[in-house]
């Protein structure tokens, strides 16, 4: 079955807009479908990180996707994996540290299970900044909380790859920059970028973004939003003008998975991952 819309891009989609099948069934919808591989989020309803036995789930999965031919990156965006009454909490800038800890130690785990998987890139986010918390305080927090983060991905070899997030301290490609100069640009600290928060908050167009992003890119999400609303929307439902954004990143010669985000979308996963991957298709094809 063919794959992807061009020789450089490599098209993802992500567990968390199919949290209503079984990652086993999962998988092999989207293998079926022609998908290169998949954005695995650490859950409960798939891979659950806390729960007990996690190297052998992990083996069985790991077994899976090579069965299937997929790829995979791993992505630790749960809403309630830590604390079933907040929502991503507790985050890398909690004015706890033993809650921050928590969230670094979930981190650190992620890049176990993405070096046993084979993943090309560990996702994560700094989170929002708190009520009364100063921006120095913040970078502080999150610079102490990656560290230990960092040097386990670099002892895996698998870099981390962070995502600019609308609302959270580190919500724009210069937020980013920002983190790496505070860190002093370490080898394993890469980017994530999501194309629709591109649109949503960038000043660039996401074409251009891509562009100037390219020399740090690790993992790449995409869907469709509007300007100013942060709103995962399926495909033609927002402004995004798609060819130029496709021809961008392929020629990026961005090797790792661009990965469908739509988390609120698991009720119509099915139906949506088999449009996804074919209007990804036909504005690639556009693009070449």
């Amino acid at each position: 079955m063919s794959r992807s819309p061009a020789p450089s891009i490599r098209l993802g989609y992500g567990t968390n807009g199919l949290t209503d099948l079984r990652l086993s069934d999962a998988l092999a919808l989207l293998a079926d479908l022609g998908y290169d591989g998949v954005g695995l989020t650490l859950d409960h309803m798939h891979l659950d990180p806390l729960a007990s036995d996690l190297a052998a789930r992990t083996r069985q999965v790991a077994g899976r996707l090579g069965e299937l031919g997929l790829e995979v990156t791993v992505e630790t965006g749960a809403r309630y994996v830590l604390d079933p009454r907040r929502k991503h909490g507790p985050s890398l800038l909690d004015a706890d540290p033993d809650q921050r800890a928590a969230r670094t130690a979930l981190l650190i785990t992620a890049v176990q299970v993405a070096a046993d998987l084979g993943a090309h890139a560990v996702h994560c986010f700094s989170g929002i900044t708190p009520a009364g918390t100063d921006d120095d305080t913040a970078w502080k927090r999150l610079t102490e909380a990656l560290t230990p983060v960092l040097d386990a991905a670099e002892r895996a070899g698998v870099p981390l790859a962070i995502e600019p997030e609308p609302g959270h301290l580190l919500a724009t490609l210069a937020d980013f920059h920002h983190l790496r100069g505070l860190l002093d640009s370490p080898a394993p600290l890469g980017l994530t970028l999501d194309i629709g928060h591109c649109q949503c908050l960038e000043a660039a167009p996401p074409a251009d973004c891509i562009r100037d992003a390219a020399p740090w890119l690790r993992h790449v999400q995409i869907e469709d939003m509007r300007r100013g609303v942060h709103e995962h929307l399926p495909f033609g439902d927002g402004e995004i003008d798609f060819p130029p954004v496709l021809a961008a990143l392929a020629a990026t010669g961005y090797q790792g998975l661009t990965v469908v985000e739509l988390p609120r979308h698991s009720h119509a996963g099915p139906e949506l991952a088999r449009t996804s991957i074919e209007f990804l298709r036909t504005k690639g094809a556009a693009a070449c």
